[in-house]
């Protein structure tokens, strides 16, 4: 396995719709492995393929407590169902570093994708799991999760983004 660098905002791969995954390979097996190594030493809760340059439908997250991970990986994972409940939770980005926001989504979501042996999977998602599984999703349809937020409050975020990227020499400060 190895670390793969994540691409940061404005690059115009992350508002790119993603192509969907033909066939589970090992290849695809193995860019899952390493883009959950990726995200674990971020560290993040989830990742998308375009945020590390692969336009692709794939994703993985874990939301369980540190001592209880629960990874997900995913392969073409499309919502299903949402409910009409809505939830705020704050939420940030490997791609938008050391910036977080509030955002209102659906308080559940169903997830129908395709696992890594290649079977169509369902996974019923509440709380943070449902948030975080709605922001993956959303980037691989080009969304990101600061255009659920005000217009004043985007640009100030991609502000401060950009002259630390410039600060930093085009490095996350963080």
């Amino acid at each position: 396995m190895s670390l793969i660098p994540i691409i940061l905002i404005p690059d115009p791969v992350l508002r790119r719709v993603a192509e969907p995954v033909g066939e589970v390979t090992d290849g695809v097996r193995q860019l899952l492995d390493d883009m959950a190594e990726t995200m674990y030493d971020a560290p993040g809760i989830g990742l998308a393929a375009p945020q590390i340059n692969i336009s692709e439908r794939l994703i993985v997250m874990d939301c369980g407590p540190d001592d209880a991970p629960e990874l997900h990986k995913m392969i073409n994972p499309e919502i299903v169902g949402r409910s009409d409940e809505l939830s705020i939770l704050e939420e940030g980005c490997l791609s938008i570093p050391d910036q977080t926001a509030e955002v209102e989504r659906p308080a559940t979501v169903d997830v129908r994708y395709t696992d890594i042996n290649g079977a169509e999977q369902m996974l019923h998602c509440e709380g943070l799991l449902a948030a975080c599984v709605q922001h993956e999703i959303d980037h691989l349809n080009g969304v990101l999760f600061i255009d659920h937020i005000s217009r004043l409050k985007r640009d100030m975020i991609v502000r401060r983004v950009l002259k630390s990227l410039r600060q930093s020499g085009g490095r996350s400060a963080g």
